[in-house]
């Protein structure tokens, strides 16, 4: 299947929940074409990759060398980083909103709480440091950007 078809993902994970049905969250976590194997002992590593590898070659799946790594503390899963203590945020995705200005209008606004929405399980209170964004953020509202916006801003920085 075409991944330019409409359906195209939402079938592929739903064929990968199939196939790794009693694995996905024991050894195997999947996301559309990113997969992670992990086993809570390393002495049982071997013997886990080993059931998924028979389940891939069972139902024809091949992966591409080039994207694997295999053996590995952590890494990047979902534009997160996955270590044994758990999950952090990408320092890149950090560096973006420390980098960015203020917003000079309504689309960049939405840019910036698009980019906080996505690490917001890392910034407490995320929701009332952002307050002030929503009233520029209303319907039929001049987008003003005021000090109470500006320190809400570098408080989130």
């Amino acid at each position: 299947m075409s991944f330019g078809l409409k359906n195209a993902a939402a079938t592929y994970q739903r064929a990968k929940t199939h196939i790794f049905d009693n694995l996905i969250h024991n050894q195997v976590e999947c996301y559309i074409d990113d997969l992670v194997f992990k086993s809570k002992v390393k002495e049982a590593y071997l013997y886990d990759l080993r059931i998924v590898f028979e389940r891939l070659r069972h139902y024809d799946l091949k992966m591409n060398p080039l994207k694997c790594a295999f053996g590995v503390t952590s890494g990047k899963f979902l534009g997160f980083v996955v270590r044994h203590q758990g999950i952090e945020i990408n320092p890149a995705k950090i560096e973006a909103i420390l980098g960015m200005p203020s917003p000079n209008s309504l689309t960049q606004l939405r840019s910036l709480q698009g980019r906080l929405a996505y690490i917001r399980r890392f910034i407490s209170n995320l929701f009332g440091r952002c307050q002030p964004f929503s009233v520029l953020a209303k319907k039929d509202t001049k987008f003003v950007w005021d000090e109470k916006c500006q320190n809400a801003f570098d408080n989130i920085k």
